[in-house]
């Protein structure tokens, strides 16, 4: 199963003693996930104070660290507005500055919520700083939304994301939105995965799916017996376990 490891996400050391957060506890646990069988990261860098960042130098010297940790394997990172605090105009230009950084340090994707006022700007920032999109889908609202721009084809995948939803809704949803997928635009790959308690239940249905999953920290904090983890690794373990 091919499966994404999601590092930190917006948790906090409160949340989970082993959530990373500098750039060198980031590429550390990107190389232990990757041990265990991640075939790539998504990760939320922060800045100095450790609060989530999207400006170029502080996406560029986690992007660095970590892919220097884990070389041929693929570094993503969001661009969730709450990163912002709301403000379209200011992570359209953060975004824009990733263009400046070299290309060791710019990720090679970047997942943009479908949901999320200016979106599709940021879309297009990505494309000429040349890095990947991954679309994040978490509803049909979404996805119309994402189909009415025309940009579906543009993306590297859509990302079906099962967030706030308790485990029996969020595969019911995650149904209706790989039909409508498979009916629509079938040559774009797709990642599925939930969120805290339909992490797991969600990531079984990749598996019967065939799809790629991810799992870390950012999305759950214990195993699929409930018992908590000890960090990201051990995620990984579980899940390729399953």
């Amino acid at each position: 199963m091919e499966l994404q490891a999601c590092l930190n996400g917006t948790r906090t050391r409160a949340e989970h003693p082993a959530v990373p957060l500098t750039p060198d506890e980031l590429a550390a646990d990107a190389a232990a996930a990757v041990a265990a069988g991640a075939s790539g990261v998504h990760l939320h860098p922060r800045d100095p104070s450790g609060c989530e960042s999207l400006a170029a130098a502080d996406i560029g010297a986690a992007v660095s660290a970590v892919r220097a940790a884990i070389p041929g394997h693929a570094v993503g990172v969001s661009t969730g507005l709450w990163i912002t605090g709301g403000d379209v105009e200011a992570r359209a230009r953060l975004v824009a500055g990733w263009a400046s950084l070299p290309p060791a340090q710019r990720p090679d994707l970047a997942s943009v919520n479908a949901s999320e006022r200016g979106w599709a700007r940021v879309w297009g920032e990505l494309h000429a700083a040349g890095v990947g999109v991954e679309a994040g889908v978490w509803s049909t609202a979404d996805l119309d939304a994402l189909l009415a721009a025309g940009l579906e084809r543009t993306a590297t995948r859509v990302l079906v994301e099962l967030i706030d939803l308790p485990p029996q809704p969020a595969l019911v949803r995650a149904e209706e939105i790989l039909d409508r997928l498979a009916d629509e635009v079938p040559e774009l790959p797709v990642l599925l995965h939930g969120e805290g308690p339909a992490t797991w239940p969600v990531l079984e249905l990749a598996r019967r799916r065939g799809l790629p999953s991810r799992i870390g920290l950012e999305d759950v904090l214990t195993g699929p017996d409930g018992i908590p983890a000890a960090g990201n690794a051990e995620l990984v373990a579980l899940a390729l376990a399953g």
